[in-house]
């Protein structure tokens, strides 16, 4: 299948009001690359698409674990698009290697692989029902600088990544099946306020260049705390 063939089908899950996963880790979230964290971390993040992204409000959760240079993450996220789509359940999972960076150094740069994956349900022009199976596959390096404050602390961050995604089109039968697949450049980046109590407050940002001038694009917010630290 030629590349404008795949961009067909991803345009028509934009076209259907199901295009959260063409950009985040989960839906309707960015995929976060900030360092790894020391102990156990919750967080909880709410997502704003773009409309090239389908629009709408993801709520989302995550939890991290870090022991020295590893650490992994788990989240699940629920979002609802604009328009007449269901409301879509992901559910995404990364592991991540420090590469540089320690207690004593401002510095680190991780590499990052993660999954995710969500099915949604949607109908064919002619009224048909269609299942949409989507498995996102975001690899890349992120790079945070932790600015110290007597109140608290900045880091700033950013993650240029390889994004792929995996649709599969079906009418529930395995006949009919159709696989296409995109790879393309993403970056997400964002700020960390953290404060001595364990308590973040972070902002994040992520968008995924498909070409052919479909870009989205989500801004998320959210509160973060661990402990362990």
């Amino acid at each position: 299948m030629t590349r404008s063939q795949r961009l067909a089908a991803l345009l028509f899950l934009l076209a259907a009001g199901h295009a959260g996963g063409l950009v985040a880790q989960v839906a309707g979230l960015p995929v976060r690359n900030a360092g790894i964290g020391t102990g156990f971390g919750i967080a909880a993040d709410a997502g704003f698409p773009s409309t090239a992204a389908g629009k709408g409000v993801a709520i989302g959760a995550t939890g991290a674990l870090g022991a020295g240079p590893l650490g992994f993450t788990a989240s699940v996220a629920r979002w609802d698009p604009k328009g007449p789509g269901d409301k879509i359940t992901s559910v995404g999972a990364t592991a991540n290697l420090k590469i540089i960076g320690g207690p004593l150094i401002p510095l680190s740069v991780t590499l990052q692989g993660g999954a995710a994956r969500y099915t949604v349900t949607a109908s064919t022009i002619e009224g048909d029902p269609l299942e949409l199976k989507t498995w996102h596959f975001p690899a890349g390096i992120g790079i945070a600088l932790t600015i110290p404050n007597p109140v608290f602390s900045i880091k700033p961050w950013v993650a240029p990544r390889v994004d792929v995604l995996r649709v599969t089109q079906s009418d529930g039968g395995t006949a009919s099946q159709v696989t296409n697949t995109e790879s393309d450049f993403g970056i997400s980046g964002g700020v960390d306020l953290g404060f001595l109590n364990g308590l973040t407050i972070r902002a994040m940002y992520d968008r995924v260049f498909r070409g052919e001038g479909v870009n989205p694009s989500v801004l998320s917010i959210g509160l973060g705390f661990r402990v362990g630290s």
